[in-house]
């Protein structure tokens, strides 16, 4: 019955209590979270229509065009965040720099980085996006954090989580104890638990990468998706099902729910990123919640969470999904870098690329 159901705020409620030093605060602040991500649910359900009367978009500091949905969600979660008390300040990626909680309100122990709406390429085809939030500690005795406040390791993360907006809407969140999946009941106006206990796969046979960027790849990663399209004919001898959606909160959420592997790895495009996704509001959160559910995430060459950030929208390679996937690329990158590894010489990303002719 729909009333027995476990509600968002009594799971976190409940696993408070059986914790040795209860934080109220935290419960407190992924209350007013998951509030904003019902009320973003709702703006990105109505797409174009929630767009009344003109919003102001600009070049973000990531040098991207923002949507309009960009700066609906970004407002959201800010007016939702900032009146509570928990926080002592926010960072985001469509603000330069990190949000100072007003004079007005009372200022808490915990910092809040989050992507208001990850995937947004995709709101104009009707395609899932979503919202990526970690949660940190404010350094002791600071009440109103500078810019290097923020910068800690992944593994210093309180909790970590994503809502995803799609044919239904559904949040999923780890306090450090295992990552578990809410999907918000409309009947209700609540996300209930429906996926808990989420795991990975160790193995799989799916992966996803923009192959588009085949020509900028490094060795190690040409020579991983190489033996994957090769199939059962190939060196791995199994076929893989490849994915991308361009939206990692949708290639997130289709690991958890059923193996994978994805990955956005270093190259040459622009020299100038060592990586394409945001260490703190992307990479981070979604490390946690891999490690947390049996997965892996890492650059290639480190674990994600143990890398210190140098700025609060700097970017890193990632690869995550199922450990032994993870794994082997992370020992395809130190063949590389060792000069072990066996020469490159299949055709398959030579000037025919993809396509082989007769």
């Amino acid at each position: 019955m729909p009333y027995r159901r476990t509600t968002l705020s009594k799971f976190i409620i409940e696993d408070q209590r059986r914790t040795a030093t209860p934080e109220p605060g935290l419960t407190s602040l992924l209350n007013d979270i998951q509030t904003a991500c019902k009320l973003i649910a709702v703006a990105a359900s109505r797409g174009a229509v929630a767009v009344v009367g003109g919003v102001q978009t600009q070049v973000n500091v990531q040098g991207e065009q923002q949507k309009p949905l960009d700066v609906i969600a970004n407002d959201i979660m800010v007016g939702t965040c900032e009146w509570g008390g928990q926080l002592a300040g926010m960072v985001s990626e469509e603000m330069d720099q990190p949000y100072d909680i007003p004079a007005l309100y009372p200022r808490g122990r915990y910092l809040l980085v989050f992507d208001p709406l990850d995937g947004s390429s995709n709101i104009d085809v009707n395609m899932p996006v979503g919202t990526i939030f970690s949660v940190l500690r404010c350094p002791e005795g600071v009440s109103e954090p500078t810019l290097e406040d923020f910068l800690q390791p992944g593994t210093a993360q309180v909790a970590a989580g994503y809502a995803i907006y799609g044919p239904t809407a559904m949040m999923v969140l780890t306090l450090g104890a295992g990552v578990h999946g809410f999907t918000l009941d409309p009947e209700i106006g609540a996300f209930t638990l429906t996926h808990p206990g989420m795991t990975i796969p160790t193995e799989t046979r799916e992966f996803a990468v923009n192959v588009s960027n085949e020509r900028f790849w490094e060795p190690p990663v040409r020579r991983y998706v190489d033996e994957c399209i090769e199939g059962a004919a190939g060196p791995r001898g199994a076929d893989f099902n490849m994915r991308w959606i361009a939206s990692m909160v949708a290639e997130v959420h289709r690991i958890l729910v059923r193996g994978g592997l994805f990955m956005y790895p270093r190259d040459t495009k622009d020299i100038t990123k060592p990586g394409r996704l945001r260490l703190m509001y992307e990479a981070n959160p979604m490390a946690m919640i891999m490690e947390q559910a049996g997965g892996a995430a890492s650059t290639g060459r480190r674990r994600i969470l143990e890398i210190a950030p140098e700025g609060i929208h700097q970017r890193v390679p990632v690869i995550l999904g199922s450990r032994t996937e993870v794994e082997r690329l992370v020992r395809y990158h130190a063949e590389y870098d060792a000069g072990t590894d066996a020469p490159f010489t299949t055709p398959l990303f030579n000037a025919r690329s993809l396509f082989r002719t007769a």
